[in-house]
């Protein structure tokens, strides 16, 4: 774990020259772990979603709606879906005419699912100084301490200074190839020009099945504050 604490300003423009688009969904379930199934059934319509800048939010819902808890990853089960849940993509600002042709009013399937893809919304990214990656690709280690040096070591490549930064324990993902190793990252007190930067390059591989993506987060005071 790292923790400095630190002031900063957050005063700054959103540019749009990458943007999450959101497209709405009919779909009753889909498998927890379907980050590849979902990475490949995207890249056989628009293969160049692993350009750099692009990305594929895998699909995610509550933790608990209607006394129905999300199932921990990899048992096989399913998440089930409502009418609010979206498919979110990030892409550069040119390609999203493209992305919108090849995937509306379209039928992909997904693990055995048929998901129907209706109209896509376009969203600028956040300038919130809390950020979250469910999946981050890094060192196949059970030591989080490695793997934060690892990660800041990413991020210092972007210019990111690490202030705060909690990660989450080991998730496999499954792929026809084998398993990738990731974790969950947050980061806080980023700068709000940091914010952007890290949403739009992200670290680590495997964009194209959701690692390395970063959306904003409530905060981290709550998940854990310092002893002293």
């Amino acid at each position: 774990m790292f923790w400095q604490e630190d002031d900063q300003a957050t005063e700054t423009q959103v540019p749009d020259d990458i943007v999450d688009v959101l497209f709405s969904l009919q779909c009753r379930s889909i498998p927890v772990d379907h980050a590849h199934a979902l990475s490949r059934a995207l890249l056989d319509a628009a293969p160049w979603l692993d350009d750099p800048g692009a990305g594929v939010h895998t699909i995610h819902v509550a933790g608990s709606q209607n006394g129905w808890e999300r199932p921990e990853h990899g048992s096989g089960q399913q998440l089930q879906l409502s009418r609010r849940t979206k498919l979110c993509i990030r892409v550069p600002k040119q390609r999203i005419a493209a992305l919108k042709q090849a995937l509306e009013g379209h039928t992909i399937d997904v693990g055995g699912s048929a998901l129907q893809i209706g109209t896509g919304k376009e969203r600028l990214l956040s300038k919130e100084s809390t950020l979250f990656a469910r999946y981050v690709a890094g060192p196949a280690t059970d030591d989080e301490d490695e793997f934060l040096r690892w990660a800041a070591q990413e991020l210092a490549g972007l210019g990111i200074k690490v202030r705060k930064a909690l990660c989450g324990k080991r998730t496999p993902l499954h792929t026809a190839d084998g398993d990738i190793d990731t974790r969950s990252l947050m980061l806080a007190d980023l700068t709000a020009e940091e914010s952007v930067q890290l949403q739009q390059h992200g670290i680590g591989p495997h964009r194209a099945m959701g690692c390395g993506l970063f959306i904003p987060h409530k905060g981290i005071d709550a998940v854990h504050k310092p002893s002293r």
